[in-house]
């Protein structure tokens, strides 16, 4: 087959999720035989640029600086974005696309692809399909939203989002505009022949606010395990967790190092994270930071992320938001390191409580406290979780699973 694959952004200005799962699917794919090629937005003057990526055959869709207006903008249309991808598509004649995150996109580009009679696969990431914000956490509250797609909710949400929240005569005006916005997302999700989604509750919340029930596939994501680390040798007095991911408040690390600072010293933590992405709260995370076994040690490399796991006894996951699928979750487990997690969303549905791991409340400074006291005074409890980890699936079976799928659709 060959596939197109379509993500908002990519390597190098952008290292996510998305973006490497986006990569692993695609070396895999082309491993297999099949050939691929992958399509993205990306800052810069105006060009289509074509290049290769570890191996993968990049199409560059630069279309000028990608601020939250601008990307919000794109979704109703973009000529240049639109002109690029009708190039691509062109020249690589794809046998199906998969869209991998739409954000910053026009969503017409789903039409194009739709009406050539090609199929259309998109990957259900984050919320971003029923929330503007993407996380179904309000800006102005700091809330999970109940209420997505109710425009004066949402409006006031966005206000504050690009940080106008006392503009509010602004409101009815943008509450018109994601209104629409809300309804085109809603005929793009209608015309893809396969959506998939990464965890049962992802799967089950996007039918219940109206995605076609038939073409909703819960997928099994599958990690590219590494074939060696190295662990340094524990000190059985010290207990050491460890969180990596997001310095975002709406990840709760701030909920995390409140709760670590109510510890004796006979634990440390490892926060590891790209600092540069919101420096405000990573220097307000510093302050309050009050524990002397509390390490920053920066963003880490895939490689050091194992490594990092191999040396922690537990990984701490307090997310405010609903995490859909949470990759260092399931990283965690294929080192058979036990998970703290907040008590909902897709963290729920991979950890369970007193058995691979714990579960807290989201943003209970308290008992995500007592959470971790449990595991350092009770290393009978922890041997225990430990002992109930189970790897999670492989890469392989992960795309054997996306390549049936693939061709069920041609």
């Amino acid at each position: 087959m060959r596939i197109l694959y379509v993500v908002h952004q990519f390597f190098p200005e952008y290292v996510g999720g998305t973006e490497q799962d986006t990569l692993d699917v695609a070396q895999e794919m082309h491993r297999r035989g099949h050939q691929v090629a992958i399509f993205h937005r990306a800052p810069g003057s105006s060009a289509l640029v074509r290049i290769e990526w570890e191996g993968i055959p990049l199409y560059r869709a630069q279309a000028g600086p990608m601020t939250p207006q601008a990307v919000f903008i794109s979704t109703f249309g973009h000529r240049g974005l639109e002109r690029a991808f009708r190039t691509a598509f062109q020249e690589f004649e794809p046998d199906l696309v998969h869209f991998q995150h739409l954000k910053g996109l026009p969503a017409r580009l789903v039409s194009l692809v739709h009406k050539a009679g090609c199929p259309v696969v998109i990957s259900l990431r984050d919320f971003w399909f029923i929330c503007l914000n993407a996380q179904l956490l309000t800006n102005d509250t700091r809330e999970i939203c109940d209420t997505p797609g109710k425009w004066s909710r949402c409006a006031r949400c966005g206000l504050t989002r690009i940080g106008m929240r006392r503009l509010r005569f602004l409101a009815p005006l943008l509450g018109l505009m994601i209104a629409a916005r809300n309804a085109l997302i809603k005929r793009v999700i209608h015309q893809a022949d396969a959506l998939l989604a990464f965890s049962r509750f992802v799967q089950k919340l996007y039918i219940r606010y109206g995605a076609p029930s038939d073409r909703v596939h819960y997928v099994k994501r599958g990690l590219r395990y590494p074939q060696r680390w190295e662990s340094h040798p524990r000190d059985d007095k010290v207990k050491r967790f460890t969180y990596i991911g997001g310095l975002a408040w709406q990840k709760g690390v701030h909920i995390l190092v409140e709760a670590f600072n109510g510890l004796d010293n006979r634990a440390e933590l490892v926060i590891a994270g790209d600092e540069t992405k919101f420096p405000d709260y990573v220097r307000y995370l510093k302050e309050i930071a009050r524990h002397p076994g509390i390490q920053f040690v920066g963003r880490l490399s895939h490689s050091e992320v194992w490594r990092t796991l191999a040396d922690s006894d537990v990984v701490v996951v307090p997310s405010l938001w609903y995490e859909t699928y949470s990759m260092i979750v399931h990283e965690a487990f294929a080192m058979g390191v036990p998970v703290i997690a907040s008590a909902h969303g897709a963290l729920e549905e991979a950890v369970k409580d007193g058995v691979n791991g714990l579960l807290v409340p989201p943003g209970d400074v308290g008992a995500l406290s007592r959470a971790m006291r449990r595991l350092v005074e009770q290393p009978e409890l922890l041997e225990k979780l430990r002992e109930n980890v189970h790897p999670s699936p492989t890469m392989e079976i992960y795309i054997s699973e996306l390549e049936t799928l693939y061709l069920s659709l041609k």
